[in-house]
This record gives C-alpha cells, sequence and structure tokens, in this order.
C-alpha cells in the first residue's frame, strides 16, 4: 500500500510494536512478592533466624499510584524485624519518577551502588531502591546497612 494511507498504516504498526516493546519490558507483580526475599536470606544476612513474613498492603505513596506490598519478617526470640516494602509501577519512567519525588522525604541521601538501578540509604539508615519499574524499601533498626545492602542487591537481582 502506497499513499497516505500505507504511511498511516505503517506508522501506526510501528507505534504499536514500540508500545508492545515498553510492555514488555516491566516487571510485573508476582502472586507474592514476599516471595522474592525469603526468612532464610534475611536470617543469613541479618545473622539470625527469621520467621516467613506477614504480608499486608503497603499504602499508595501519592494519589492515583499503585498500592504495594509489605512484607514484616520477625525475628524467631530477640531482636528487631525487617521490613520489605515493594512497589511494581506501571512503567520505568513512573518508578524513576516516584522515585526522584518521594527521596526528598527521607532525609539526606546516601548513594549506594551495586543496587539495582538506583539506591540509597535515607538519614534513619533504610534501604531505598529501584530496578525498572519495581520500587522497594528495607528497613531493620540498629547498625544494619551491610546486611540491607546485600538483602537489597538479592532482591534487584531476582527482577
Amino acid at each position: 500500500m502506497t499513499g497516505p494511507r500505507g504511511t498511516f498504516l505503517y506508522w501506526m504498526m510501528l507505534l504499536t510494536v514500540l508500545g508492545v516493546a515498553r510492555t514488555a519490558s516491566a516487571t510485573t507483580a508476582p502472586a507474592d512478592p514476599c516471595a522474592l526475599l525469603t526468612a532464610t536470606a534475611v536470617g543469613s544476612a541479618a545473622g539470625a533466624s527469621f520467621n516467613p513474613p506477614q504480608s499486608t498492603v503497603a499504602p499508595r505513596p501519592f494519589a492515583n499510584t499503585v498500592e504495594g506490598t509489605d512484607c514484616r519478617y520477625s525475628p524467631k526470640g530477640s531482636g528487631d524485624g525487617l521490613l520489605f516494602r515493594i512497589y511494581f509501577d506501571p512503567s520505568p519512567a513512573d518508578a524513576t519518577g516516584l522515585f526522584a519525588r518521594l527521596k526528598m522525604f527521607f532525609g539526606p541521601p546516601t548513594a549506594v551502588t551495586g543496587v539495582g538501578d538506583e539506591a540509597y540509604f535515607d538519614g534513619r539508615g533504610g534501604l531505598h531502591a529501584r530496578k525498572g519499574n519495581v520500587r522497594f524499601y528495607l528497613e531493620m533498626h540498629g547498625n544494619q546497612q551491610a546486611a540491607l545492602k546485600t538483602l537489597g542487591a538479592q532482591v534487584a537481582g531476582s527482577l
């Protein structure tokens, strides 16, 4: 087909293919997002035993954004638990924009390398990370930055 109609159809097909390719690169939420981080992995990184996570819905950070999943790991015995919060945004661009907007609420960031596309420790020691269209947060009280970085790298590697 030639002429204006042929050109129009060509561009429509190209835009459709590009749209499908963009969608295909986004990571979709698994049935159980908490399965991305096992209690065994948490225990290994933290040097203690942990119970399997309890899952609840994480709040939307802003109106018209996605809900996430909170996975709370309690220690077997005494000690601090771990919070793993994860969001699967519609696109990498959405995740990147939200990641940047939220950064200003958590105190001075300290950049972290080796965890996803971008990551930082906040002013209280929590790890915020993004890989593609996925944003996640890990928090454990005490000086646990090495453990959080190890766990963050594991989560990012499994996405």
